[in-house]
């Protein structure tokens, strides 16, 4: 999917009534959901992009591929995906394509630690061959959720730390990690 339908993906989410699939018939996966939209749509309008990573996405020469595997609850997801759509933007040969973790997704190559953590970028060239893949979060963002899950911190005390962090880095970080493995 692209980026519209996955942010239409919201709005069908968040107005059905009778929430009866899963995760949504939760009513904490619904509240993640509607701060996940809300701090989407944050960033894709005050988002700022850094000089060089402006300078790398426009120096593309050929055609890529950007597919995210992601989820609509997914709060890392709601920092990071705006952030990579945005620097897809600057480059007509950038193709950029959303899937959904639980449906369909490729997300079993791209493991993390033997879990299917979200988002991961994968970065293809125009044969479809994976240049890199990233993900799930910035490396200094999984620093923090690694420690407060070693010192066994509540789920909402990391899920808090998390935001604090996106909020200060202001999407330095994602960029800078891409834009390396970008380079390279």
């Amino acid at each position: 999917m692209n980026f519209n339908t996955y942010q239409s993906g919201f709005d069908l989410i968040l107005n059905n009534q009778h929430h009866t699939t899963e995760p949504y018939n939760d009513a904490a996966f619904l509240n993640y959901t509607k701060l996940n939209h809300a701090r989407l749509n944050r960033w894709i309008k005050t988002a700022t992009l850094q000089d060089e990573t402006i300078a790398v996405i426009k120096a593309i020469q050929q055609p890529q591929q950007w597919v995210v595997i992601t989820e609509h609850w997914c709060g890392d997801a709601a920092h990071i995906v705006p952030i990579l759509f945005l620097m897809s933007e600057l480059n007509n040969k950038i193709q950029f394509t959303i899937q959904l973790r639980d449906t369909n997704s490729e997300i079993e190559q791209y493991l993390t630690n033997g879990s299917k953590a979200i988002p991961i970028l994968i970065v293809r060239d125009a044969t479809g061959k994976d240049i890199f893949h990233w993900g799930p979060r910035p490396k200094n963002a999984q620093d923090v959720f690694t420690s407060l899950k070693q010192k066994g911190a509540e789920l909402e005390e990391i899920k808090e730390a998390l935001q604090v962090f996106y909020n200060n880095d202001k999407a330095v970080s994602i960029q800078q990690e891409v834009i390396a493995l970008l380079k390279k």
